[in-house]
């Protein structure tokens, strides 16, 4: 029996032997490496000739969250929704963006930010201590699962140093306190506020949830039913075994502003 061509190779012979058909202007790679990368491929214009090539990377779901932290409706989305879709899933699938300032209202008193926040003093601390977090640890990773403990403990701002210590013992507590004492605190609020009041359209209440970049009413109650089924759905790569998920629970509602 004869040996059976594979049809990569098959179609460069092909492709080859027909007249008139050289290597693409551009192309500086021998005939048989044509199809070993998809970068090749493309330089020598081959592309269709090449079905064994891996499909390019599906793009991540991204996902923003706006909420303040002692609203009822944003701890119990971020910890029974956000945080548990982040651990099952892989990270290229989904990207998370979390902005603490919600139905927050910011003033100018004499030339210096002030910060009047729905839930009182505390959730203002309680914003300004995760935009920190964020601010000092940098990698998502690191600082989610912090914001993850500090949202489903007894007290948003009391319990910081013991949720480093469990999640994030390389982060210094000093410098995220100097980060809500000082301007750099300030600023970050700043930032949340402008990012929030750019939101199109503009929030009604938190948690407020974009997914690529857009929000409807439907999107939301579907990801407040059930994220890790939406983004499982909205996902274009491959899915993994998690995207078989049950329904998550019902989700008390949200603060109106």
């Amino acid at each position: 029996m004869a040996p059976t061509v594979p049809l990569a190779v098959l179609a460069l012979l092909v492709a080859l032997l027909a007249p008139g058909l050289g290597a693409a202007p551009g192309c500086d790679h021998p005939a048989h490496r044509w199809c070993s990368s998809r970068d090749i491929a493309a330089a020598c214009q081959v592309g269709s000739l090449c079905p064994s090539l891996p499909r390019p990377a599906a793009a991540p779901v991204q996902l923003s969250l706006y909420y303040e932290s002692l609203c009822p409706g944003c701890r119990e989305f971020l910890v029974l929704q956000l945080f548990p879709t982040w651990l099952l899933l892989p990270e290229e699938m989904l990207n998370i963006t979390l902005v603490p300032y919600g139905n927050a209202q910011e003033r100018n008193i004499s030339g210096k930010l002030d910060f009047q926040c729905q839930h009182g003093p505390e959730e203002c601390l309680g914003n300004m201590m995760e935009a920190c977090l964020m601010h000092e640890a940098k990698n998502f990773s690191t600082y989610f699962p912090v914001i993850f403990c500090l949202e489903s403990g007894s007290s948003v701002t009391k319990n910081l140093e013991a949720c480093l210590q469990i999640y994030a013992p390389e982060l210094d507590s000093g410098r995220i306190t100097a980060c809500v004492q000082g301007d750099t605190g300030l600023a970050l609020m700043h930032h949340n506020a402008q990012l929030t009041e750019a939101l199109v359209p503009p929030h009604q209440y938190v948690p407020w949830i974009t997914i690529n970049g857009k929000h409807s009413d439907e999107m939301q109650a579907q990801a407040q039913a059930s994220l890790l089924g939406l983004v499982c759905h909205l996902y274009q790569g491959e899915k993994p075994d998690a995207c078989g998920g049950s329904k998550a629970p019902k989700l008390p509602s949200g603060c109106r502003r």
